[in-house]
């Protein structure tokens, strides 16, 4: 054998675990691409359902959220003919109530105050210096 031809096997014998080496990342990669179309497979099998319960579940909520906003108005409503029954009220009944209360306390003044002077006696006022009442004993010290 010439070295040619030992050249010519060993280049052989290296093409050959090459393509050996290949072929076992070609079937591993087929494999893998198998196992992978499965999985799309079954997660899109299983994502049409769940898309499904999530559109329902949506619309559920925009009906539920339509019934808060339709009661939320109607509380208001209600609220602002609370706030107009009251100052419908007040307007009606606290003017001519304010009158009464008035007279009354007018008609008690009236009555009780007959039998008294409306002026305080000279022992019941009192001086006040600088914010302080002084008793009337050490008032007529300070005069004197």
């Amino acid at each position: 054998m010439t070295g040619g031809e030992v050249a010519g096997i060993l280049v052989a014998v290296f093409w050959a675990i090459l393509v050996s080496f290949l072929a076992v990342v070609l079937v591993r990669l087929a494999q893998t691409l198998k196992a992978t179309t499965k999985l799309v497979a079954d997660v899109t099998e299983q994502a049409v359902p769940l898309l499904a319960d999530a559109s329902a579940t949506v619309r559920s909520a925009q009906t539920q959220l339509d019934r808060v906003d339709s009661i939320a108005s109607d509380v208001q409503e209600v609220t602002s003919n609370a706030s107009a029954l009251s100052t419908t009220v007040a307007s009606t009944f606290g003017g001519p109530l304010v009158k009464v209360a008035a007279f009354g306390y007018g008609v008690r003044k009236a009555l009780g105050g007959r039998g008294r002077q409306d002026a305080p006696s000279a022992a019941e006022r009192r001086t006040v210096i600088v914010g302080r009442t002084l008793p009337s004993a050490r008032r007529r010290k300070q005069k004197g």
